[in-house]
């Protein structure tokens, strides 16, 4: 499969049901793709420095995802290979109440990494149609009565690509992942939380319960990806239960859209070229 069978950008409709969360074929080639993962973060690296001389403009990327389903794993062996001067990474987690008496893009927006930085969010701004809406939280909001109407999340899926269109037009680009983990993977990872000490840390019993909404978190996905998908901020469906194909293919992702983004160290200024014969002829001379 190429990277294209998992993008989805508007023009073509997200089945949940029918998206893979393995590797499937590609585990005959893991050898060849995970040396293709390291060739492709090292490459990476060359146009994350161009990008960050030219500062013209950002790149985000937003991670989403079931818990258990990678997200810390992937971000650890993906982007420490890229310099960490140039790398911003934001966890969101539930918004807390100076958050939550400002519109809910506010603490997203004012996580915006500089133009010549790459942003990594874990979680984002997609909780307050995911969570939010499986959990029907919007009822306890303190808004006016008419913001909370049956077309709540309709207008959010509009305000959404609304936003990321403002960002592109102004220097931004905006790659969104959903890490597609399946219900047993996602069992034996709790499991496995619960069984080793140095991952007790992470266990949370409201996680897994969670599970119990496991069908409606699959209709609120396919929704909002369907609904939000487009060519200037696309989503990525990948394959969670194979950890290092759901790497590679981010690797993909961020190499490609690096590519594309094709960013230039600037030229020399004319006023310091100018000077630079008297400054090479005093170093020579010390």
């Amino acid at each position: 499969m190429s990277l294209k069978d998992y993008c989805f950008d508007g023009h073509r409709t997200l089945k949940m049901k029918e998206a893979a969360t393995d590797a499937g074929q590609e585990k005959a080639r893991k050898k060849e793709l995970i040396a293709q993962t390291a060739d492709n973060i090292a490459k990476a690296a060359i146009l994350q420095d161009k990008l960050y001389a030219e500062r013209k403009e950002g790149l985000v990327i937003v991670l989403q995802a079931r818990d258990a389903a990678g997200k810390d794993s992937l971000i650890k062996k993906v982007f420490s290979g890229l310099n960490p001067a140039a790398l911003e990474v934001h966890s969101f987690i539930a918004p807390n109440a100076c958050e939550l008496c400002h519109d809910y893009l506010w603490r997203i927006h004012a996580a915006l990494p500089a133009r010549g930085k790459i942003g990594l969010f874990n979680r984002s701004q997609y909780e307050d149609v995911l969570v939010v809406k499986v959990h029907h939280m919007e009822k306890g909001y303190r808004l006016p009565a008419r913001c909370i109407t049956d077309d709540f999340y309709t207008k959010r899926y509009r305000q959404l690509c609304n936003w990321e269109e403002y960002l592109y037009e102004n220097g931004y680009r905006m790659v969104k992942v959903f890490l597609n983990v399946s219900k047993e993977t996602q069992r034996q990872r709790f499991l496995e939380r619960i069984e080793r000490d140095e991952k007790h840390w992470k266990l949370s019993t409201a996680d897994m319960q969670e599970r119990a909404n496991w069908e409606a978190y699959d209709k609120v996905y396919e929704d909002c990806i369907n609904a939000t998908g487009t060519e200037h901020a696309p989503w990525y469906v990948l394959p969670a239960d194979t950890k290092w194909y759901a790497r590679y293919l981010m690797s993909q992702i961020l190499l490609d859209t690096l590519t594309d983004m094709n960013p230039q160290y600037p030229p020399l200024d004319p006023e310091e070229a100018a000077r630079i014969p008297a400054v090479m002829e005093q170093l020579e001379a010390d």
